[in-house]
């Protein structure tokens, strides 16, 4: 019996920091160290500073919206159902947080800097800024700050490329119109307030698409070393373009995800260039 319950105070705990997001985010993290020349030591450090700090991220999201959860009768959320107590929570996140802070230091100051500034970022999110019409801009500041981070991390802390930043920035962008789609009826009652609440499920699709296409742009075209477009733009833009432009058409079907899963699928995409941008081609 005890056994039985300890597995499910550690399924609730994982299931509070948003899983997804947190090992989507870390893999992605270890894969640009990889791809972008860190030894294993330096490779072990960043990531475990993002996993960090991205385990206090999803514990204090949690955390501010169990009232919400609550109100919308969301059995997934621990929090909201009483299998968490807020007070162990508050202190995961401190925890969390702190280690966050303790490794990102070891990376050296630039690299610091850019990551607590992302952290900074995603923390003003829950605590607030998700319900404020520049929500986006948390995403842009967080996601845009993270492959720098893992750039600046390496010896010499060389300066990110802008094209990097700029991908980033605007992937994450569309990660926050695209993470808050499925939501946007709990939000509407609950009151959260952000951009794609205010504009709506089918101007949010749009927007998302437009974003998704500026990082596959970026990212796909940032690489080149002066002798035109590589074979991953010539094969990436016109495959998102298409893939987009279908799934927004399909989008007026009613019940349709043909849009929702094109946007999935070109941050697939995006993702994909966005680890490999650091690996020398051939």
């Amino acid at each position: 019996m005890r056994q039985k319950a300890d597995a499910v105070s550690t399924s609730a705990w994982w299931r509070a920091t948003h899983p997804l997001p947190v090992l989507a985010v870390t893999a992605v993290t270890a894969a640009l160290a990889i791809g972008w020349g860190h030894d294993v030591a330096g490779t072990l450090l960043v990531t475990a500073a993002v996993f960090a700090g991205q385990l206090s991220v999803g514990w204090l999201n949690d955390l501010m919206d169990a009232g919400r959860d609550a109100q919308s009768g969301r059995e997934d959320k621990p929090l909201a159902t009483g299998a968490l107590d807020p007070a162990a929570v508050r202190v995961a996140v401190g925890v969390s947080a702190g280690a966050a802070v303790a490794l990102t230091l070891l990376t050296g100051w630039p690299a610091a800097a850019a990551h607590l500034l992302a952290l900074v970022s995603a923390w003003a999110y829950d605590l607030g800024l998700k319900s404020r019409v520049w929500s986006v801009g948390c995403y842009a500041v967080s996601f845009g700050l993270l492959p720098a981070f893992v750039v600046l991390a390496l010896p010499g802390a060389p300066a990110p490329p802008a094209w990097l930043v700029a991908g980033g920035a605007l992937l994450g962008c569309a990660a926050h119109f695209l993470n808050v789609l499925p939501d946007l009826a709990d939000d509407a009652a609950t009151g959260v307030r952000g951009l794609p609440q205010r504009l709506g499920a089918a101007r949010s699709r749009a927007t998302a698409a437009a974003l998704m296409l500026g990082a596959c742009c970026f990212l796909a075209l940032g690489p080149a070393d002066g002798s035109g477009p590589g074979t991953a733009a010539l094969v990436a833009l016109p495959l998102a373009a298409g893939a987009l432009g279908v799934g927004l058409a399909r989008a007026r079907r009613p019940g349709s995800r043909a849009a929702f899963n094109a946007l999935l699928l070109v941050a697939v995409m995006n993702v994909a260039l966005l680890v490999s941008s650091g690996v020398p081609a051939g």
